[in-house]
Formats: structure tokens, sequence, C-alpha cells
């Protein structure tokens, strides 16, 4: 349904500079202290901060920066007040434009997304504008070149802990579930040592957008590497086949 860009995207991410890779990094740290601060440190009791912590993993977060981050959270768990905020809006041709953020300042971010839009001849619209064109869905990546398993027997064993769909890419296989069943699914993959390129519930658009105009994609690059660039930005979603 998606896989066809999305493990090149992956990997692109993963051998990216170490800004960015410090961007990551924060990125995932939020995402522990606000897992912690709604379900507690301890990872046995709280799903959610199990699947930051094997998301840190597979992006190569070291162990200790993870137990530095769930204890710095844990015992200052007051001064976590970051809120979630969803953007959505258009890029060139119409394309659509979801962008999520853990911010301490709404209005700071709320600007700053708009900016970035306006920066790439985009625009910001409506709560819901976009988003349909979206499903939210849990989504796993396993790199065929970390896994030995038959694809047919890992398509059975994903179906049968709950996933709802599997796709045999070029050089990946995209497991995707209902969000509610990611974690267990997840979960049940990990205990069977299947290593994971990438797992989170992301926004998967139901069709893509082709740019061919050399400008119009000059544009959609400066809107995606701004938002990129913002520290509240946590994802940005869009449908551009890149």
């Amino acid at each position: 349904m998606s896989g066809h860009s999305k493990f090149a995207n992956i990997k692109h991410k993963k051998e990216k500079n170490d800004a960015a890779k410090g961007k990551l990094f924060t990125i995932i740290g939020k995402e522990i202290a606000v897992a912690v601060k709604e379900g507690g440190a301890d990872p046995d009791n709280n799903s959610k901060l199990r699947d930051v912590i094997a998301k840190a993993k597979a992006n190569n977060m070291p162990n200790d920066t993870i137990d530095r981050g769930i204890k710095k959270a844990a015992g200052n768990a007051a001064a976590v007040n970051y809120e979630t905020a969803r953007y959505e809006g258009y890029g060139p041709n119409g394309t659509a434009i979801i962008v999520d953020a853990l911010t301490d300042n709404k209005n700071r971010t709320a600007a700053n997304v708009r900016n970035c839009f306006t920066k790439g001849g985009g625009n910001v619209g409506t709560q819901g504008c976009v988003s349909y064109m979206f499903d939210e869905k849990g989504q796993i990546i396993i790199d065929k070149e970390e896994c030995d398993m038959d694809p047919d027997e890992l398509m059975m064993m994903a179906l049968d802990v709950g996933a709802e769909d599997f796709s045999d890419e070029e050089d990946s296989y995209e497991i995707l579930t209902n969000p509610d069943a990611f974690s267990e699914v997840r979960e049940a993959l990990e205990k069977e040592g299947i290593k994971m390129a990438n797992a989170e519930v992301t926004m998967i658009p139901q069709n893509y957008v082709t740019l061919t105009d050399e400008e119009a994609i000059k544009k959609m690059n400066i809107i995606i590497d701004r938002l990129d660039e913002d520290e509240d930005v946590q994802q940005v979603y869009h449908n551009w086949d890149e």
C-alpha cells in the first residue's frame, strides 16, 4: 500500500548527518518524556513506553541515552508539559500535508508551521481538511537483508497475531495493523527475534500525487525541509510520491 518508498526514506534518514540524527533523538526523547508522564517509567507496565523504546533502538539510540531520558522524565514529571498539536495544509499542486508536533507553546509552533508552508508556496488549512485522505495505521518495516524467515511464514505469523495486511516489497516487508493492535503485533514479532527497521503508528496516504514541475518539487522540498528542522515538529506526513 505504501512501502514503495517508505523503506528508502527510512534508510536515507538513518544515513543523514549528525545534525539530523540529533533532531531524531530529540523527537524520540520527547516521546519518551510524554510516555513516562502518561504511563509511568516502568516499560513492563507501559506499552506506549515499550513502543518508543523499540523505536529508539531501531534508530540506533544508545541504551544509556534511552535510560537517561526515562529517569529524567520520571524524576521531573511535573516539568514535562508538552502538548500535542496537529496542523493540516496544502503544498504545491494540492499535495496534502499533515504535521504532528509536541510543543510547550502552541502559538509559537502554529506561527512557525504556517511560515514553513508559506515559504514553499503552500498554506495551512482547517482541521480535517486533508486528514481524510490518509489512513491511520500501525506500520512495521522489516529489511529483507535482516530477516531470514520465509516470507509466507512471516506473513502468517503477522496475521495470526493481529496484523491487517502484509506486503512483500522489493527490499523490505511491510506489515500494517489497526492502531490499537500495533503494540501487540510489534511485541509478538520482537519476541520471535524479528528485527524491525521501523515500527510506528503513522498516517498512510490513500493516493499519491506526482509532481513533475521542477518549481513545484523545489517548493515541496522547502516545506518539508523547513518542517523537519523545526524543533517542535515530530512527524510530517504527505502524499507526494517522491
